[in-house]
């Protein structure tokens, strides 16, 4: 038996080998023939990006709206801009727009409770959302395409007729009070929190966060002023896209927010925005830390910037993988944990321009004076072909991300109206990226770029910052900044 089965070991091993013999010869010239280096790899080029078809209409009492059908998939989501933001809170009532758009939804309606609302959109595998950002509200809405006309509903109910219930308040008014107190448990957010102070100042709205003062003088009157000033019709733009007969919906649309009549107050003035400190060094005292949090730069621009296209072609050659400040500061130098740089800016204010990142405490010097070397040679030193190259392929090539799915391109479409923007700025500003030139990033390197102007904040422990920051400041003194949070009872 066992010389039998000996035999059958020797035949199948035989067998195996010869097998992979010829697996082997067989695949082995191919492998050859297409093993090539990362950069000479070639791929197809991408496809020509378009809109999808499209309705856009107004109805009578101003609102906008935007439909586009997709019938791929059973469902509907919808989103709603809203003229309102938390950058028009008053300063002693800053949090006044996120309690309201939370208490909008959780706080049930004029005709449903908050858990009968809860209830039918639970059962319906729906859902409806409100939300504020610094320069916008969003309501949002998704479900089942058969239950579109309750789904439609329940969210033109909580646009129209919030209750405001009190006990949703004062639940709203404890989970932010959790939020402050556990503001300074990660130096990542007292750095960006700190950076933005110092930059728009401590008072501007695009700065101020919400204080337990400022959270103890909001009250429900105000979250229903809140509601009256900025929530008409002719304040928002609505969107929808998913399975549905356009024709159909323009009737729901009008059945559900036609009659919505109201006269919106005229807006307040946007903030104005300056840099309030030119330049100097801050430091956040954070002993328990065994690396520095380490942010610098100045005021940014916006979008609608001639120059914003050259300008992101050179975000894309100082930051991210294989970038200046990847390969130099983080690969050769090994002075960080993660390094980054970047032009920011926004639709209607000026952003930010951004470097920093992680490293020891003992290379917080060495890390700052790395970065700032960086952004001096962006300024001074013409940009290669090969990077010109690479950064702009990487920008072009994720545009179609943009465009993955007829919801992103419909939020976006949204966007442009909303901050008045040509509709087709997307692919004006793809124009220019492909058309910009190494002169052209070097030019505006020069011009945006200043080192002047720029402010570091390191949030670390001192004890185990060797060299010291003051050989920085070429003799001025490091500002601290104390985080503690007023009203806490630590």
């Amino acid at each position: 038996m066992f010389s039998k089965l000996r035999k059958r070991q020797v035949h199948f091993f035989g067998w195996l080998t010869l097998s992979l013999f010829i697996v082997f010869w067989w695949r082995s010239p191919a492998t050859a023939d297409t093993a090539k280096h990362y950069k000479d790899l070639e791929f197809a080029p991408l496809p020509e990006i378009t809109l999808p078809n499209y309705e856009r209409f107004q109805l009578t009492n101003g609102m906008t709206v935007y439909l586009i059908a997709d019938h791929e998939l059973p469902l509907i989501e919808g989103r709603v801009l809203i003229r309102t933001g938390e950058r028009w809170d008053p300063l002693d009532q800053v949090g006044l727009a996120d309690i309201a758009t939370t208490v909008m939804r959780s706080g049930g309606t004029a005709n449903y409770s908050p858990d009968q609302l809860n209830q039918i959109l639970e059962d319906k595998a729906a859902s409806v959302e409100v939300s504020v950002g610094n320069a916008s509200g969003s309501a949002t809405f998704s479900g089942l395409s058969e239950n579109t006309a309750l789904i439609l509903d329940l969210f033109a109910e909580v646009l129209q007729r919030p209750a405001f219930d009190q006990a949703q308040i004062d639940l709203a008014k404890k989970q932010i009070q959790g939020a402050i107190a556990r503001r300074n448990d990660e130096p990542g957010d007292i750095a960006s929190r700190e950076f933005s102070k110092l930059i728009y100042g401590a008072d501007n709205p695009y700065a101020s966060t919400i204080e337990y003062a400022t959270l103890k003088n909001i009250q429900r009157e105000d979250l229903i002023k809140f509601h009256q000033q900025y929530f008409h019709p002719a304040n928002m733009i609505l969107g929808i896209v998913g399975d549905f007969d356009p024709k159909e919906m323009r009737g729901l649309i009008n059945k559900k927010f036609g009659n919505w009549q109201t006269t919106a107050p005229p807006l307040p003035a946007l903030p104005t925005v300056q840099q309030v400190n030119q330049g100097g060094i801050f430091f956040v005292e954070q002993p328990q830390l065994t690396q520095s949090n380490v942010l610098l730069g100045h005021l940014g621009g916006k979008y609608d910037s001639p120059d914003y296209p050259a300008l992101s072609v050179l975000n894309g050659v100082l930051n991210g993988f294989g970038s200046r400040l990847f390969n130099n500061i983080r690969s050769k130098e090994g002075l960080a944990y993660s390094v980054y740089g970047m032009w920011a800016a926004n639709y209607d204010y000026p952003g930010l321009f951004v470097a920093g990142g992680q490293t020891r405490s003992e290379s917080t010097v060495a890390f700052v004076k790395a970065i700032n070397q960086e952004i001096e040679r962006m300024r001074t030193e013409p940009v290669t072909a090969e990077e010109l190259q690479q950064a702009k392929e990487s920008s072009l090539n994720s545009f179609i991300f943009n465009f993955a799915s007829p919801a992103q391109t419909l939020s976006r479409l949204m966007s442009y109206q909303y901050y008045g923007y040509p509709e087709d700025f997307i692919f004006q500003y793809q124009r220019a990226i492909a058309e910009t030139t190494i002169e052209d990033v070097q030019r505006v390197a020069q011009k945006y770029l200043q080192p002047d102007k720029i402010v570091t904040l390191v949030v670390g422990n001192s004890q185990e910052i060797q060299p010291k920051l003051e050989t920085l400041t070429k003799g001025q003194k490091v500002i601290p900044i104390d985080v503690t949070i007023p009203g806490s009872k630590e």
